[in-house]
């Protein structure tokens, strides 16, 4: 019945109104989140690293396994405590013509180094010992210790040295040097975008009812959405003349998350048991359609520090109760639990689900729906029992370091949870102190080993990532929902 309301709202919105984009030659793309954040010093939710990405370059960029390549930089290791980064031989320059040198590279990095910046990024550049500026094209990196991570950390956009010196405004009038230049976003929920090499415009919309962004579509007042759309209007579009749909296995990897410092939450033994009352494969078949894999760690299996070898957690109810019934819940005494969670409708439909099945282990569970701003920055300031969400584009493993260190507390660091473990702790410091990836690789599997034991957040899955067009071309997916392919997009028309 919820496909037929939608459909049938689509049909009566496409006789009312036939209206036409204002500029029919930009490429517009439909957003359910506005980017936080446009300085890629402060970005930390995946709309704004991805639009970040189109704006600004980068020293270092991954891999289809995530390992680090040149980006804008090549490097040499002088020594295991010393690397040598080197710009191109042909400068390029940033959008109001000055070059990129050296100088806006150390600048960049020495100010997210700075605790006045209160960066979030701070934490995985901590080993960062000092930055030196050899010439225009050369800078050094030494660093308290050896990692050979390293240069993988360093892929955040490059800022220009005399704007940062007085204090540019980049949150919301960014100036970078990649292929796309900022031209304005005096309207919050429009961002318009110039691509350098033809003078494209480039339009973010922020729509945030996925039926009125697939209005949108056919009406041609978009021509691009990714993500963010129920399975049920997906297929709808796909059976649509004119709009291609692109479907692609995702990284990106959906939790639940727990406040640790919780007197509920912060009990091994209710995690566990909240992990056991949840039915993966049937959310998995009924709600995304398939369109998804469970996961047992943040990595997926193919990333290079992955591990295929652990285990999914099987629904077991009654090894849930077991496990309530220790720490002293039980169907007269039952555990009662808020969960937050987006108002996008397929997120609320996902936790309505959820609730349902924890309710079966005499979890009660109380759901709390908010727009995105509002519910992000509750998780970002700890203000949760239980929530849901999911790391979208991860590519270094330092993403541990960022999101369970017990240091890494916001604002420096994304342990929202509040989690203190030393083993933990011990594990992230023995992996970056490894002297090769390959060891690396068997440091960071026997911690996930561990998070799936401890779980600070419960594993769910991975979903796959899809893309539907209407007369572009040129528009590929990337496994971990990048725009970077809008450098390569045209209109048919």
């Amino acid at each position: 019945m919820k496909l037929i309301r939608s459909v049938a709202v689509l049909f009566l919105a496409l006789l009312l109104n036939a209206c036409h984009p204002e500029d029919s030659s930009a490429i517009r793309f439909g957003l359910a989140s506005a980017p936080a954040n446009l300085d890629p010093r402060f970005a930390t939710d995946a709309t704004s690293e991805r639009i970040n990405r189109l704006i600004y370059e980068r020293l270092v960029d991954h891999d289809a396994q995530a390992r680090p390549v040149p980006s804008l930089a090549s490097w040499q290791l002088l020594s295991p405590e010393h690397y040598r980064f080197y710009l191109p031989e042909q400068p390029h320059r940033f959008h109001n013509g000055e070059l990129l040198t050296s100088r806006d590279v150390a600048a960049t990095y020495r100010s997210m180094l700075d605790p006045a910046t209160a960066s979030p990024h701070r934490g995985a550049l901590a080993l960062i010992k000092q930055i030196k500026v050899i010439d225009d094209r050369v800078v050094d990196f030494y660093l308290y210790q050896p990692d050979p991570l390293f240069p993988g950390t360093l892929t955040v956009g490059i800022l220009p040295a005399g704007a940062l010196a007085s204090g540019h405004p980049f949150h919301h009038a960014p100036l970078g040097s990649g292929p796309f230049r900022f031209t304005d976003w005096s309207d919050p929920g429009r961002l318009y975008l110039q691509r350098t090499d033809d003078d494209s415009i480039l339009v973010f919309e922020q729509v945030k009812d996925p039926t009125m962004r697939v209005l949108k579509l056919l009406r041609g007042e978009i021509d691009l959405l990714q993500n963010d759309l129920s399975p049920e209007l997906l297929a709808y579009l796909e059976k649509q003349n004119g709009v291609a749909v692109q479907r692609a296995p995702g990284s990106n990897f959906a939790y639940l998350g727990f406040q640790m410092e919780d007197t509920a939450t912060g009990v091994t033994e209710v995690r566990r048991a909240i992990a056991l009352a949840i039915d993966r494969p049937a959310i998995i078949k009924y709600l995304f359609h398939g369109a998804a894999r469970p996961a047992s760690a943040l990595l997926p299996p193919e990333h290079w520090a992955g591990d295929n070898t652990l285990p999914v957690i099987q629904r077991d109810i009654e090894r849930a109760r077991l496990l309530l019934a220790g720490a002293g819940y039980d169907a007269s005494h039952p555990l009662h639990l808020s969960y937050k969670t987006s108002s996008d409708p397929f997120r609320l439909r996902i936790a309505t689900v959820l609730q349902q099945q924890l309710a079966r282990a005499s979890i009660d569970v109380d759901v709390q729906s908010y727009d995105w701003g509002t519910f992000y920055g509750d998780i970002k300031a700890g203000r949760f029992q239980m929530y849901s969400l999911a790391w979208v584009g991860i590519k270094s493993p330092d993403i541990f370091r960022y999101a369970f260190y017990s240091d890494s507390l916001p604002p420096e660091g994304a342990n929202r949870g509040r989690l203190q473990d030393s083993r933990v702790d011990q594990l992230i410091d023995r992996a970056r102190s490894a002297d090769s990836l390959e060891s690396q690789a068997v440091v960071y599997r026997e911690l996930q080993e561990y998070l799936l034991e401890l779980l600070p957040c419960v594993p769910l899955w991975y979903e796959d990532q899809y893309a539907v067009t209407r007369g572009l071309r040129g528009y590929t997916l990337a496994s971990d929902g990048a725009f970077d392919a809008l450098t390569d997009t045209t209109r048919t028309h």
